[in-house]
């Protein structure tokens, strides 16, 4: 079994952990980044300078035109998405790139994001929370076995049938929910209100998907295929064979995921998760690797928690503390805008995390954010029906009912943000570290005291 230059980097909570900065950082070493699941669900937010980007879809190392960006087999593309991200980079003067497509990943349509609006409105007092970016009906299409990948736009006899097929249940579903009462064109102009919010030149085409009588028009989507095709033919390869070869010859990958840990569709706090799975561990699959692809598995986690949306936060709180704590980070969502909710560090969630993924090291981001806090409280345990238990319970209502079991460290005063060094740390935060390392089982390869890359503190060699 031979052993790859290679590093993954996975969110360790529900998402906004730092991911993007994380790899972003990384990249500068690296000779491929590969995103390995999700869609342009994802949000990923990066400083370079004085100017933060926004990217979704992209990975993290477009910036560095020595890079192999590569979009795995693993990802859903919305190439409407994708063409407005890579034009609203070319309009930040990001142009010179090199960017790779799996033939094998499967596409987004229109239809994907109005089917999610409606299943979420459908849903009524037991909504997900999701992005209505179309990811969850996407994959469903994949594991039916009736989505249309990347591949199959150039496929001039077969895709027609594709489209046809796909257009006749999906209108079948729109005839089910007109007769429950969903309004369908108000529910499609809300799916693509961020399309609109980029581009209205883009959201009117969009609006064209659906006929006089607020159903998808066949011939419609076939002719966006066709647009969809040329789009991606310069990008399109095997991507598996790809990073397979690089591997082998030596060359420094980077796999980065979407989402976190606890919100993988097998391993997350079910049913609040996504439809793919983040984790280190599907890596191999996500890309089309031999299952020891991954040397070193590098979980993202914030130095407290956040959530967006609905579903259990053991470590929830809501005073004046977390208020300051949401403020100082910016907890407000960067693919929605939504405010993140607020908890303490859960030290039960990482090794869960840990577990699942295969975690060596962990990173722990916005540290700084906890400056001027008396007392910091690590979660260590769950009491769940007079029970005290140290890992996360599989049942929804043992979840959002479980107690956080604290301890309790004594906060810092002093500014973090300029330190350069772990022993340049207060004491006391030095000790936080520590107790994270003790209380999840997973060694601190890294934190940082700011956005910025100079801002990030290494405490191992990442790359052999």
């Amino acid at each position: 079994m031979k052993k790859y230059n290679s590093i993954s980097v996975v969110g360790t909570q529900w998402g906004d952990e730092g991911k993007g900065k994380v790899t972003n950082y990384l990249a500068q070493e690296a000779d491929y980044v590969v995103r390995h699941q999700g869609g342009n669900n994802a949000g990923h937010s990066i400083k370079i300078g004085e100017t933060r980007y926004a990217l979704h879809l992209i990975p993290s190392a477009i910036f560095d035109p020595s890079v192999k960006n590569v979009i795995a087999n693993g990802v859903v593309i919305d190439v409407s998405g994708m063409m407005l991200e890579l034009d609203l980079l070319a309009k930040q003067d990001i142009t010179d790139y090199q960017l790779f497509v799996s033939d094998r990943a499967h596409i987004v349509f229109p239809y994907h994001a109005l089917l999610d609006g409606m299943q979420e409105a459908f849903r009524q007092g037991r909504k997900i929370g999701t992005t209505k970016r179309g990811i969850g009906p996407a994959y469903m299409d994949k594991a039916d076995r009736s989505g249309i990948r990347v591949v199959d736009l150039y496929e001039e006899d077969l895709l027609p049938k594709l489209i046809r097929d796909n257009v006749f249940f999906k209108n079948k579903t729109l005839d089910y929910m007109e007769a429950e009462g969903i309004d369908i064109r108000a529910e499609y102009e809300d799916a693509m209100q961020k399309v609109k919010n980029k581009s209205e030149e883009q959201y009117n085409k969009l609006l064209g998907m659906l006929d006089e009588n607020n159903r998808i028009d066949e011939e419609w989507v076939l002719n966006l295929a066709r647009e969809y095709a040329a789009f991606l033919k310069p990008f399109v390869t095997d991507t598996s064979v790809m990073v397979y070869e690089a591997l082998e010859a030596g060359e420094k990958v980077l796999f980065e995921g979407a989402q976190g840990v606890l919100l993988c569709i097998d391993h997350g706090t079910y049913p609040f998760v996504t439809s793919s799975s983040p984790t280190s561990s599907s890596i191999p699959v996500n890309v089309g690797l031999p299952m020891w692809a991954v040397t070193k598995s590098l979980g993202v986690v914030k130095a407290y928690s956040t959530r967006v949306g609905t579903g259990g936060f053991p470590s929830e709180f809501d005073d004046e503390v977390a208020h300051g704590i949401r403020e100082r980070g910016n907890e407000y969502g960067t693919t929605t805008g939504r405010l993140r909710r607020v908890g303490w560090f859960d030290a039960v969630l990482i090794r869960h995390a840990a577990r699942v993924s295969g975690l060596t090291h962990i990173t722990v981001t916005l540290l700084d954010v906890l400056s001027t806090i008396d007392t910091i409280k690590i979660c260590v345990d769950y009491e769940v029906n007079g029970e005290v238990i140290s890992h996360v319970p599989a049942g929804e209502t043992d979840f959002n009912n479980a107690k956080p079991v604290y301890i309790e460290l004594p906060g810092w005063d002093e500014d973090i943000t300029n330190v350069k060094t772990f022993e340049e740390l207060p004491v006391n935060a030095q000790n936080y570290l520590r107790k994270i390392e003790e209380t999840t089982g997973v060694k601190v390869g890294q934190f940082s005291v700011g956005p910025e890359r100079s801002q990030t503190i290494d405490l191992v060699d990442w790359f052999e």
